[in-house]
């Protein structure tokens, strides 16, 4: 199995580490991975979200980008031999505004290697919310609008769908992103009945072998208190491999020292998967 981490984050992500590249770098080839995506948050449209107090944090301004993908350029340059880079972004799904995306896949599509394609915003109060900010936010702007917890989950995964049937077009890699986020806060927030979310899970499999859109494994849950496992349940995971649905670890690492975190657990399931 090739040792890939294919979610991973940079000093251009305004909510993680300023740190420079080479140590997320040099950190994966300590742990022996082959692979590296590097795949940023893009640029987000102008009043995207009514959240305006942490628009800053969310994504890089329009004219960053460029010199981002310049910047991963150079770290395929300098690790070459050592490492294989992946050129990628974090694409958010953005109802209403896919023309925004598609401008830019269209202005990269030669340069990006991976999409990493994620469900972060749901309509909420007085507009677009932030789902993964804080557990307070979820509850002020998002649950009291839905006003039920089965309505918020209902409404998150109508979106993961379509931002799967979406990404089926795009012509690179492409993977959904930390499928279960939405359970980021479960910790602090009413309880999700489990059932609900399996049968929207087991609605999602055929969605995902049809369109060819891969699955981002991603371990960061593991490392948040109010939700303290993966965004990928092992039976779900079993699912995918009997399918054949790519299934690509991602530590969403914002930090040097997150690279490479939770492999283990899903070098395990991808060996000895369950399927409880």
């Amino acid at each position: 199995m090739l040792k890939w981490d294919g979610h991973t984050h940079t000093k251009f992500c305004y909510h993680g580490s300023d740190a420079a590249q080479e140590r997320y770098l040099d950190r994966a080839i300590e742990l022996g991975f082959e692979r590296y995506t590097i795949s940023e948050h893009p640029p987000l449209p102008l009043n995207w979200i009514a959240d305006h107090d942490i628009w800053d944090e969310l994504a890089m301004p329009e004219e960053e980008l460029p010199v981002y993908m310049a910047y991963v350029q150079e770290m395929k340059r300098a690790y070459e031999g050592k490492i294989e880079i992946a050129t990628g972004l974090e694409f958010d799904y953005l109802p209403g505004r896919l023309d925004y995306t598609e401008r830019m896949l269209d202005s990269w599509q030669d340069e990006l290697e991976d999409v990493v394609y994620s469900v972060h915003y749901l309509p909420g109060r007085d507009g677009m919310r932030c789902l993964d900010f804080k557990a307070e936010h979820f509850k002020a702007e998002l649950l009291s609008y839905y006003g039920s917890m089965e309505r918020v989950v209902n409404e998150y995964y109508d979106h993961v769908e379509a931002a799967i049937q979406w990404a089926a077009r795009f012509p690179m890699r492409k993977r959904i992103g930390h499928i279960n986020l939405i359970q980021k806060f479960q910790q602090e927030l009413p309880r999700i009945d489990e059932s609900l979310i399996r049968s929207r899970l087991e609605r999602m499999l055929p969605l995902l072998e049809e369109s060819k859109v891969g699955v981002d494994v991603n371990t960061a849950g593991m490392r948040v208190a109010t939700c303290g496992k993966p965004y990928v349940p092992e039976w779900f995971l079993a699912e995918c491999m009997k399918r054949g649905i790519s299934c690509v670890y991602g530590s969403d690492s914002h930090k040097p020292e997150q690279v490479g975190f939770g492999w283990e657990w899903f070098e395990k399931q991808m060996s000895n998967p369950r399927e409880d």
